[in-house]
Order: structure tokens, then C-alpha cells, then sequence
């Protein structure tokens, strides 16, 4: 597996096919765990047809935390190529301030966490996408906490 970095807008808005948001709620990292997984993943989702990658992102925010008052930035675009197949994704940055219930039934549960969850779903993909944020954070001076 391949996993590649680029700036934002780098990449055809029209191929980008997933948003992922690393996102921020009370000074603690946000992950979710769906129906019928056994791990932990960042929110986020598939785009849907004729929708912009940046409303995905927002969308995917308010359905799987709740998020009703919220702050998101686009960090970077990605690709993902394993057997021959890639595909295309925006990574991005969220600050939750205010939420209300979960508004997604594929949403098992959420939860807060201070450290990165062992059982991450994807968790090579996962993996390098929060080390790419932990980069961006580091040299960008984004405060997250």
C-alpha cells in the first residue's frame, strides 16, 4: 500500500472521493466507531454525487459527532493505491464547540480520547493520515488543544 500527500487542490476536485476530519471536541480527539466494525476511525465519509469534497467534509462532521457549531479546514489531499487501485481523499482539521445528538445510524458510538486509539480501523491509512495531521500541527502551529 501507498499512501501520498499533496496540498490542497493538488488533486481534481472531481476524483476526491472521501473527506476525513481529524477533529477536536473539548481539547480531546474525536473518533467514532460504526455498525459492524471492531475499531476506532476519524468522522468523515463518502462524497456524495455532484457534492463538493469541503460540504462532504462538513456534512460528515454534523451527522457522525453531532457538531452544530463548528470550525473545519482542509489540511491536504491524499491518494491511496493498494492492488493496482487508487483512490483520492481530503484530510481535514475540525474543532468542535458546541454538538447535539448523532444524527447518523451507521454511528455506533463516539468517543473522546487524549492518545490515539490502539484498535484503529484502517489502521495503515488511519495511521498515516493522523501522523500527516501531528506533522501539519507541529509546523503550522495549529493549536488543537
Amino acid at each position: 500500500m501507498e499512501i501520498r500527500f499533496f496540498p490542497v487542490n493538488s488533486i481534481q476536485s472531481n476524483i476526491l472521493q472521501i473527506a476525513v476530519i481529524f477533529t477536536i471536541y473539548n481539547g480531546q480527539m474525536v473518533f467514532v466507531k460504526n455498525n459492524g466494525r471492531n475499531g476506532w476511525e476519524m468522522p468523515g465519509g463518502h462524497r456524495e454525487k455532484g457534492e463538493d469534497i469541503n460540504i462532504t467534509a462538513s456534512r460528515e462532521l454534523c451527522e457522525e459527532t453531532g457538531a452544530s457549531k463548528f470550525f473545519i479546514k482542509p489540511l491536504c489531499d491524499y491518494s491511496v493505491t493498494s492492488c493496482d487501485n487508487t483512490g483520492y481523499g481530503r484530510l481535514f482539521y475540525a474543532e468542535v464547540f458546541e454538538k447535539e445528538k448523532i444524527n447518523d445510524s451507521e454511528v455506533e458510538e463516539l468517543k473522546l480520547f487524549t492518545k490515539v486509539p490502539v484498535n484503529l480501523m484502517f489502521s495503515e491509512v488511519q495511521g498515516a493520515l493522523l501522523n500527516k495531521v501531528f506533522t501539519l500541527i507541529d509546523t503550522n502551529g495549529l493549536n488543537y488543544e
